[in-house]
């Protein structure tokens, strides 16, 4: 009678791991039925910009297309997010999955026949538009991942919440927007997901690879302005004064210690950059005042803490000796993007059935940012990194076009394994906590 017993379950078990094959390998051959049209979306998007919070039209043809896939879909989300709501035939979980949509004021040169001619006025100043990063291909890549699920839903264990966020790259001067103003208005709520994954396309990663990193991934993103006030001074009796700019000069070279020599690199990396000067309007009068603007990247937020200390009491101190005064103020843009280290060891298989095994890399952390950051923040999610770059290409990938020049390029064939990632990383967490 055990023995009986024993088969019987050893029989559903089978008949259970046969179902979950197929419903994958069922997603992965509609991944490639509509790899024509991912390609077709992507080169709509790449030819059709629009900067953060000017989404417009990008909004409306993704809400469109999710309307017509018949899921309950939100528009106007963070400004110009759309958020479409796909509920699965069988119970389970809820998991999000997003996408950023804004692009960049890059004037565009790569030649494509698909390029962008937008021309707008940023700051100020008329620029080009282009999707110079990539987000163009995270779009058709979520909205790919969106039909192909909608189309096995009856077979689906759980929902999914397609979360496609504008202002990734930073809201315009004076307004709010992005993942913190989604998580702010309840882009995670009704209904929550558990967990939530997104993803980079890479153009110095060869086509075919997923890169993944458990933990801090990308760096927390601060904003830093010192004003520097001395006493204004003809140029030619700088005695007569206190010099902002030569003090500027010495907080300049201070804070380039406190990464060099007072930060526990083996730990983590981090990163101090100033960016901007602005200070004098004559070559012969000494200012009153200069400001100096940067950037300060880490890993740790301990670190982040120390380094936010040690920038203050540098260019204080260093002021002070020289008879001037330092206002530092540290603003915080983007927190650390952790990705969860129980989540990630649970899914790396669902990235080599993706990819398979032998093309899918542990990598050391990068210092750039990405607000992907503040769902993270609030829910488990995992945040991976698909290669785009031409497995044709001989250069090497310093001399490519990188992301945010008007060079950058991407090989659309990379965008299927991308497609496959998210189908698989979604199917096999809904059955893993059905």
């Amino acid at each position: 009678m055990k023995i009986t017993y024993l088969l019987f379950f050893l029989l559903i078990a089978i008949q259970l791991s046969a179902q979950e094959n197929s419903i994958q390998d069922i997603a992965s051959q509609k991944a490639a039925q509509i790899e024509e049209k991912t390609i077709e979306w992507r080169r709509y998007f790449h030819e059709n910009p629009e900067l953060s919070n000017r989404e417009f039209e990008t909004s409306k043809k993704i809400a469109a297309h999710l309307k017509n896939l018949g899921m309950d879909v939100q528009t106007g989300v963070a400004k110009t997010g759309v958020v479409g709501i796909l509920k699965g035939g069988r119970r389970g979980p809820v998991v999000a999955l997003r996408a950023d949509i804004d692009a960049l004021p890059v004037t565009e040169k790569t030649g494509l026949p698909f390029a962008s001619t937008v021309v707008t006025e940023y700051n100020g100043v008329e620029t080009g538009v282009m999707h110079a990063c990539g987000h163009d291909t995270h779009i058709a890549i979520l909205l790919s991942v969106a039909e192909v699920l909608s189309s096995i839903k009856e077979d689906l264990p759980g929902t999914v919440k397609f979360i496609f966020q504008p202002a990734e790259e930073g809201a315009p001067p004076g307004e709010t927007g992005g993942a913190g103003l989604m998580v702010k208005e309840g882009v995670l709520k009704n209904p929550a997901p558990e967990v939530i994954f997104g993803l980079h396309i890479s153009a110095g990663t060869p086509v075919g690879q997923i890169n993944y990193k458990p933990g801090g991934a990308m760096a927390a993103s601060d904003r830093f302005t010192i004003t520097v006030k001395g006493q204004q001074a003809h140029g030619s009796t700088p005695w007569g004064g206190v010099d902002p700019i030569v003090v500027s000069a010495q907080i300049i070279n201070g804070l380039q210690t406190i990464i060099s020599r007072q930060t526990e690199l083996t730990k983590e990396a981090a990163v101090l950059t100033v960016g901007m000067i602005r200070g004098g309007v004559r070559f012969n009068i000494i200012p009153e005042e200069v400001e100096l603007i940067g950037t300060i990247r880490t890993l740790d937020t301990s670190m982040q803490e120390m380094i936010h200390n040690k920038v203050r009491l540098t260019a204080t101190k260093i002021a002070e000796s020289s008879g001037a005064t330092a206002h530092v103020d540290i603003q915080k843009l983007v927190p650390v993007t952790y990705n969860d280290p129980e989540l990630t060891s649970r899914m790396v298989s669902s990235l080599e059935r993706a990819a398979g095994k032998g093309n899918v890399n542990l990598v050391n952390a990068v210092t750039g940012a990405e607000d992907f950051s503040f769902f993270q923040k609030e829910i488990p999610g995992l945040y991976i990194f698909v290669g785009g770059r031409s497995l044709g290409s001989s250069e090497p990938a310093v001399n490519l076009g990188g992301h945010h020049t008007p060079d950058f390029i991407i090989d659309e064939s990379g965008m299927l394994t991308g497609v496959k990632a998210l189908l698989n990383l979604t199917l096999d967490y809904m059955e893993m906590n059905k």
